[in-house]
């Protein structure tokens, strides 16, 4: 069973790996929409291939190999921890995040089409949602019970309410960026002309 258990914890480590860096990519290739040719069609090449050799070769064999060990864990094994609420209540988050994959397979299959429905920004967000199931679903291994589980839920509003600020005051500061760039562009393009 240690053996098991052991493969079913690197497959969920794998699985997250790929779902966080999926999500990086899906902004990167975002991103290089707005660039210039031909540096857009090189960039948007290669972040094609990476998602793909990502999502097939890493992402998916994980989630498949994760949701198998599990089960056979639980029935084999545990089938006692069914009647547990704190299971019950990891085993939504595990459906949260399967959907949460399902999604960024419709997302990963409009980005090869080369549709683009969402901002770099909004990608941001949405890429902290797998560190919300993430936490969650381990708070709630760990701790097990149902006072700490209230804990759990409260914890994870603030994280949720943390990460949305850092977003919204990243979002500030790199348009703030953007425009002190470009500002500059335009004074040196004035003291060109001036010479």
């Amino acid at each position: 069973m240690q053996s098991l258990l052991a493969l079913h914890i690197i497959f969920i480590v794998t699985w997250f790996a790929g779902l966080f860096y999926i999500v990086r990519l899906f902004i990167y290739m975002t991103e290089a929409n707005d660039k210039a040719e031909p540096e857009r069609s090189i960039l948007q090449a290669q972040y094609r291939i990476m998602m793909r050799r990502l999502w097939y070769g890493i992402t998916w064999p994980s989630a498949i190999i994760t949701f198998i060990l599990g089960p056979w864990l639980l029935f084999v094994y545990e089938p006692g921890l069914l009647k547990e609420a704190y299971f019950l209540l990891k085993l939504c988050f595990v459906f949260g995040l399967a959907l949460y994959m399902i999604q960024n397979h419709v997302i990963f299959k409009q980005l090869q089409a080369g549709v683009f429905k969402h901002s770099s920004m909004w990608l941001r967000g949405w890429n902290e949602v797998a560190t919300i199931f993430l936490v969650a679903i381990v708070f709630i291994i760990k701790l097990k019970d149902n006072e700490s589980n209230m804990w759990v839920a409260l914890s994870l509003v603030v994280f949720a309410g943390a990460l949305y600020l850092g977003i919204r005051l990243y979002k500030k500061s790199r348009a703030k960026a953007i425009e002190e760039d470009q500002q500059r562009g335009k004074d040196s393009e004035g003291e060109s002309s001036k010479s």
